[in-house]
């Protein structure tokens, strides 16, 4: 791989105890730009001097690279892995599954055999955590249709979006995501149901928008309002 030797070398100055290294992001996919970072996922027993420190995230400048590394002693990591799972946005289970291994240990076959089956089950979400998303969106949309400053309605628009194709997403049983990853974690979910809703939006078709939203939000079990208590 490319960039396995700089890896290496950055492992080895700053993160030497590390036992599993993995590369993530567009870097292991063969997709990198001209701003792109190395994502570095590190797990070891004796990664940090401090015995008590379990993870930490920090950015690295290294021969002209920049680093995002997530580092992690097992158990810090199983903790911050079920925090992702909860939260429905795994980040650093999909890099130790989907990443490129350039640091190898005996418990790394286990460690992605276990999290490739829970990402493989996809989230799961519960009645009440859909009637609150449910609710957030219904209270969104009617502030986006009483909307008449611009301003406003492209701050609340936004809000919008982010917060219906979640909800499209967990209903139809997929990890969300956030920034790039939403939009492209929708189209992978359904190519025309995302271009249905992101069609208006661009065009700056604010009503239509809200009409595709409100079928979406119908779609996943309706809007919540009067009689809500959370």
């Amino acid at each position: 791989m490319e960039h396995a030797d700089i890896t290496e070398r950055f492992i080895a100055a700053v993160y030497p105890r590390a036992e599993i290294a993995v590369i993530a992001g567009s870097t292991a996919r063969g997709e990198r730009t001209a701003t792109s970072d190395i994502d570095l996922l590190l797990i070891g027993d004796a990664l940090f001097d401090d015995e008590a420190q379990l993870s930490a995230a920090a950015t690295h400048a290294f021969e002209g690279e920049i680093f995002e590394v997530f580092a992690y002693r097992p158990e810090g990591f199983a903790d911050w892995a079920d925090r992702g799972i909860r939260q429905h946005r795994p980040v650093i289970v999909h890099m130790l599954v989907e990443g490129l291994p350039i640091r190898v240990s005996p418990s790394l076959d286990s460690l992605r055999a276990h999290w490739s089956a829970v990402l493989s089950a996809g989230p799961t979400l519960d009645a009440s955590e859909s009637a609150f998303r449910r609710y957030v969106i219904t209270d969104l949309l009617d502030d986006l249709r009483d909307a008449t400053d611009p301003l406003e309605q492209r701050v609340v628009s936004a809000m919008l979006f982010e917060r219906i194709a979640e909800l499209m997403l967990l209903a139809g049983g997929r990890w969300i995501g956030t920034g790039k990853w939403l939009p492209r974690r929708l189209r992978d979910l359904s190519r025309e149901r995302a271009e249905l809703l992101s069609a208006p939006l661009l065009a700056g078709d604010l009503s239509t928008f809200a009409e595709r939203v409100e079928a979406e939000l119908s779609r996943a079990g309706g809007r919540v309002q009067a009689g809500f208590v959370r």
